[in-house]
């Protein structure tokens, strides 16, 4: 852990030389200068762009790499500790990125200090690249590239026993029944703040999450696969590196096992407008179902898969209820959250997701 450090202004030349050198991405060049300065939306990391003067020329040095860190936000901060967030994200670029198909920047440096949560991420840049707006929305062929890539993820590590060995899924799955417990609590804050802008079906739904995720969480019905959690726009660039890709996933600080349909459900609620979704989700599912049977996974019929879509809604409510309470409170971040428990409701109302979680 020579190299970890939780704070960008600690990072000089002489510091990414050696982290560029022990990647293997560079040989005898020496950064001899950096510019840094904060791109993204993270909410609980924060990330920075560096900009790169070496004193030779060096064939594939990159110009630029991105860092990322703990959120500088003392709330924010608390909260990537709680959920384990930082040590998911760690552990997806150190062990699981090459084992799937999902398009992700490589790491050049990824450290975590298991006691104090400090961590330093150093990945390759993808840029030029658009990035994506949770609150502006997609199109409806930006959602089908999601789905290829969403497919991309699932079917490599389908229905794999050894996921649930994993070091960071097993700790989690220990506190998981904290969470559940703590959930009307938070529930119960969700609606102070937000009770006057809300719709009152909505608010239904959200107070019928605590009975309904105890079902949810413990189901086993579904084989089970990597899921990324937070599978939305904000978390995509598109055209990557000048369209030499049609997309890449960032932020895997939510990464976990279960349904990948979960992935698919959440960003078809937050990603386009329920209009939109209505006119169009079958289509994209069904899309989603043949890359999956492309990509080798069997005994998973197109019946299933929409079933599961139909039941697994309530991912998107439960996110855009937490994450509204786990973070600095901002004018975006109301309306994000808002707009992805709005969507998710919706969804969740259109197919009768609770009815799948009662007695």
């Amino acid at each position: 852990m020579g190299l970890l450090t939780a704070d960008p202004s600690r990072i000089d030349p002489e510091w990414m030389t050696r982290a560029l050198r022990d990647a293997g991405v560079i040989d005898q060049a020496r950064v001899v200068d950096l510019a840094c300065k904060p791109v993204g939306n993270g909410l609980v990391g924060d990330s920075y762009r560096f900009r790169l003067t070496y004193d030779e020329d060096q064939p594939k040095a990159p110009t630029t790499v991105i860092g990322k860190f703990p959120a500088a936000n003392p709330d924010s901060r608390r909260s990537g500790s709680a959920h384990m967030l930082y040590v998911r994200e760690v552990a997806f670029y150190r062990e699981l990125a090459t084992t799937v198909a999902i398009h992700t920047p490589r790491p050049i440096l990824a450290e975590i200090d298991p006691v104090t949560d400090d961590f330093t991420l150093i990945l390759e840049d993808l840029a030029p690249a658009r990035q994506g707006d949770q609150l502006a929305g997609c199109s409806i062929a930006d959602s089908r590239t999601a789905m290829a890539e969403a497919a991309a993820l699932h079917a490599p590590r389908w229905g794999d026993p050894t996921l649930d060995t994993v070091h960071c899924f097993t700790v989690a799955a220990s506190r998981r029944k904290d969470f559940r417990a703590t959930l009307p609590a938070i529930i119960g804050h969700y609606k102070d703040r937000y009770r006057d802008v809300i719709e009152p079906e909505f608010l239904t739904l959200i107070d019928a999450l605590p009975d309904a995720m105890s079902r949810y969480q413990s189901d086993r019905s579904t084989p089970r696969t990597l899921q990324h959690a937070d599978f939305r726009l904000d978390n995509m660039l598109f055209d990557v590196r000048g369209n030499t890709r049609p997309m890449a996933t960032l932020d895997w600080q939510t990464l976990t096992v279960g349904p990948g349909i979960v992935d698919v459900a959440y960003f078809l609620s937050a990603g386009i407008d329920p209009s939109e979704r209505r006119l169009h989700e079958a289509d994209l599912v069904r899309f989603y179902h043949s890359e999956l049977i492309r990509r080798g996974v069997r005994d998973y019929g197109w019946d299933d898969c929409w079933r599961d879509y139909r039941r697994y809604t309530l991912h998107g409510i439960m996110m855009g209820v937490v994450s509204a309470l786990s973070v600095q409170r901002s004018e975006r971040g109301d309306a994000l959250f808002l707009k992805m428990t709005r969507g998710a409701c919706a969804q969740a109302l259109d197919h009768d997701s609770f009815s799948y979680w009662r007695d």
